[in-house]
């Protein structure tokens, strides 16, 4: 009889794993991964909830700056945009006196939104004068980007410099708000 018992009590402690492995399988493993989805969505939208309050905190700065990036924008003819270019990197070398080199502009078309006029360019001159064409680039209102620059000494003394710089003007559609 001593058998029996023992051959039931496997039986149903047989019967109640397999029950809690299947529980566990069909039931809880979903709901867990479940909780853990619906975890990771709220804290994706409690991140988008704040991401936009910040945006709408910022509102007023943020259209300041496109205002002045669509006022200071090249124009939207390439031809155009590229004269303009060229006339400021006249006016920088002509204000600053240094020795220009080679100015080379291309079009770049990024999307249906922008475009980007890039520019390599070349000048000469000593410290002073070279110090004097970036703070004038810089201080520009136009919408040029300086997005690389590379100075080598012409001479041994280091007196003479050569800046070779890599420009980008922002080319806004016409139509664009």
């Amino acid at each position: 009889m001593e058998t029996k018992n023992r051959e039931k009590m496997l039986l149903i402690w047989t019967g109640a794993a397999v029950v809690l492995l299947l529980l566990k399988l069909l039931v809880i493993s979903p709901l867990i991964a479940s909780w853990h989805n619906r975890a990771e969505h709220i804290a994706a939208l409690r991140k988008s909830l704040a991401d936009g309050a910040m945006l709408i905190r910022r509102a007023d700065p943020i259209r300041e700056r496109w205002e002045r990036m669509s006022t200071n924008a090249l124009s939207s003819t390439p031809t155009v945009a590229e004269r303009q270019l060229f006339d400021a990197f006249d006016r920088w070398v002509r204000e600053s006196k240094v020795t220009e080199g080679s100015f080379k502009p291309q079009l770049k078309q990024t999307d249906d939104n922008y475009s980007v006029e890039e520019c390599h360019a070349e000048v000469t001159g000593t410290y002073d004068t070279i110090i004097r064409f970036l703070y004038d680039l810089e201080k520009d209102p136009m919408g040029v980007q300086l997005q690389g620059i590379e100075l080598t000494s012409r001479d041994d003394n280091g007196r003479q410099i050569s800046l070779g710089l890599e420009l980008s003007g922002l080319l806004l559609p016409a139509s664009n708000p």
